[in-house]
Order: structure tokens, then C-alpha cells, then sequence
């Protein structure tokens, strides 16, 4: 099978009320740019040009519970954004919206929450 794939072009798709504002998040979380939003789809792009990240609206979303609970909504996919500064990533994703999990297992990681209520993780390596 060949598709866009191949030549380099990939994406992730995630569901939110509010696509336009949660695209504007991950531009200014990621440092990329978003180059198509309408009130039910938005998409971020990466400055090489070979990634995404696209949110479509979804009138009925239910964020996931971090961490999981069973019988509520279960996280599908979560990112994760390496970073060179941790404390400061974590601040600067606070201060454009995101909140901190209640828990956190590992030193170099923060699980995140987005204003969609999305879990995503901040690292850095080693």
C-alpha cells in the first residue's frame, strides 16, 4: 500500500469541543503552526512539514481520566513533547492553558493535562 506516508506526511487526529482553540494550544506548545482551522477542524503543522497534529470537532466529547479509572472514559492516545527544560515546559504549558495530572511516577516526565482535557506528557531524555 502506498500513501502520503511514504513520501514523508503523517498526522494524529484528536476529538475536542473547541478545535480551533485547542489547535492554537499545541502551535504554541510544540512551536509549530497552524495552517487550516474552520469551527469544526483545525490542523498544526510542524515546520518540516512532515507531521500534524488535527482536531476535529466532537460535540458529544468526554475527556479521558487521568489516571485511569474503570468505567470512565479511557485515554485512547496520549503525546509526548521532549523538552530541554522541564520545570520551565511544564510552566509555560500552565500558563497557555494546560493544568498538571494529580499523579506523577516518573522523574524526568510530566503528565499533562490539555484544556480539552487530553493527557499529554513533557520529558526530557535522561
Amino acid at each position: 500500500m502506498r500513501g502520503r506516508a511514504e513520501e514523508g506526511w503523517w498526522g494524529v487526529v484528536i476529538d475536542a469541543p473547541d478545535p480551533p482553540a485547542l489547535a492554537a494550544f499545541y502551535a504554541q506548545v510544540l512551536g509549530w503552526q497552524v495552517v487550516g482551522d474552520d469551527p469544526d477542524h483545525a490542523v498544526v503543522a510542524a515546520p518540516s512539514g512532515v507531521a500534524y497534529l488535527a482536531v476535529q470537532r466532537n460535540h458529544d466529547y468526554v475527556p479521558p481520566v487521568w489516571p485511569p479509572e474503570r468505567g470512565s472514559q479511557q485515554m485512547m492516545l496520549h503525546l509526548d513533547v521532549e523538552v530541554v527544560e522541564l520545570d520551565q515546559a511544564v510552566a509555560d504549558a500552565v500558563r497557555l492553558g494546560a493544568r498538571l495530572a494529580p499523579t506523577q511516577d516518573q522523574a524526568t516526565v510530566r503528565v499533562m493535562v490539555d484544556p480539552a482535557g487530553h493527557p499529554f506528557c513533557l520529558y526530557r531524555d535522561g
